[in-house]
């Protein structure tokens, strides 16, 4: 026969106190975890969304970022000729020779200079990002100083408004708009024209990299290998999502950090339980001896100890999870290890960050309740009625 879980409630209630200060033990826990797995979360989104599975990136042999060298400007008019790629409206093959420089800008909150991304691309580069949505002002015209910024560089940098001017490079460049990629990294980037980009910065007659569109996911597939293994080119194809993909081993140094805290949080909340729980087998040791008497088992005994600290580690868990949510949707950057300038993404509390945090929760509890719940199974009856 089974203990009831209202015994175990009535239980947690009148020992309000330890039952508070241990559930506030296990949620500052939970909300620790969920703060770095949010971050986590927020960051990945940002990276796996950036890339389209219809655009393909070309660069150099060997490269793995678009600051790692170029390839031949020549090569480009063969690029954009290979079958599987999109056309415009006009006829003509949707690709974009581009190039990736960094620039440093200073924070609006006077924290600082950072590295910012500056892309120069070819007018269809805009064709192959159509998340990107124009927010304020117009697009960069081809041949002008012109740039327009991101909607994070536009809220997180000064200089960054409409109407106002970058100096890098080789002089000033007006911004003329800005635009909004739905939170991806290209938030992250100021884009101008290539042939002025390439000319500010001394890099003529070649391109860091080439964005192709296909017409649909097998091409998409096909032409990635198509370039790849086209011996004329000696360059390497790979889907954009693909690339993106792996930028978000940037997270790597939150991931090992947040998983050590965590679990040294994790030890002194399970602890914290343990003595919750052997406290409560002390104070209610006569109470485990009439249950024992009235017919209940060894087991039920067990199980209704275990149910009791696990239900210590839920409430614990839903204060931790509460405690957060003020913070969702918070915007940090964090320094990109391939583009080596920042990249702004949002704290995201996703439902599988809910339900980790919730197992996490309940772990802590079945370690530190187990023990105890033993020992109050295992009491003599006539032991425990002296007490």
């Amino acid at each position: 026969m089974a203990i009831p879980i209202s015994y175990n409630i009535r239980n947690l209630k009148l020992r309000k106190g330890l039952t508070i200060m241990t559930a506030l033990g296990i949620a500052l826990t939970v909300t620790t975890a969920v703060f770095l797995m949010a971050l986590l979360a927020g960051l990945q989104r940002a990276f796996k969304s950036s890339g389209d599975p219809l655009n393909v990136l070309v660069m150099r042999k060997g490269s793995t970022a678009e600051l790692s060298g170029g390839f031949d400007a020549n090569l480009f008019p063969t690029l954009k000729m290979l079958p599987g790629i999109a056309q415009d409206g006009q006829g003509q093959p949707i690709a974009s020779g581009e190039w990736v420089v960094i620039m440093v800008l200073p924070r609006k909150d006077g924290t600082g200079d950072v590295n910012v991304s500056v892309r120069g691309m070819m007018p269809a580069g805009l064709t192959l990002r159509p998340s990107a949505k124009l927010i304020e002002g117009h697009w960069f015209t081809p041949g002008q100083r012109e740039v327009v910024v991101g909607n994070s560089i536009h809220n997180r940098f000064a200089g960054a408004n409409v109407g106002d001017n970058l100096d890098f490079a080789k002089g000033q460049w007006k911004v003329v708009g800005v635009f909004d990629s739905g939170g991806t990294s290209y938030d992250s980037e100021i884009w101008g024209d290539v042939n002025q980009i390439a000319a500010d910065f001394d890099r003529q007659g070649a391109y860091a990299s080439a964005y192709l569109r296909a017409t649909d996911p097998v091409a998409a597939d096909a032409l990635k290998h198509r370039v790849s293994d086209d011996q004329r080119l000696k360059l390497d194809g790979m889907l954009e999502t693909e690339y993106y993909e792996k930028q978000t081993s940037s997270g790597g140094p939150i991931e090992f950090i947040g998983t050590f805290v965590a679990i040294i949080m994790a030890i002194g909340s399970s602890f914290a339980a343990m003595n919750t729980m052997y406290a409560a087998v002390a104070y209610r040791s006569r109470e485990i001896a009439t249950l024992r008497i009235i017919g209940f088992s060894r087991p039920s005994i067990l199980v209704s100890f275990v149910i009791e600290a696990l239900l210590l580690s839920l409430l614990g868990a839903i204060v931790g999870i509460v405690l957060i949510l003020p913070f969702n949707g918070m915007t940090t950057g964090i320094g990109n290890s391939l583009t080596f300038s920042e990249t702004v993404f949002s704290l995201h509390l996703t439902l599988g960050v809910v339900i980790t945090a919730v197992i996490f929760a309940m772990i802590m509890g079945l370690v530190g309740g187990f023990a105890p719940a033993w020992q109050a199974a295992r009491q003599s009856i006539l032991t425990s009625l002296r007490a």
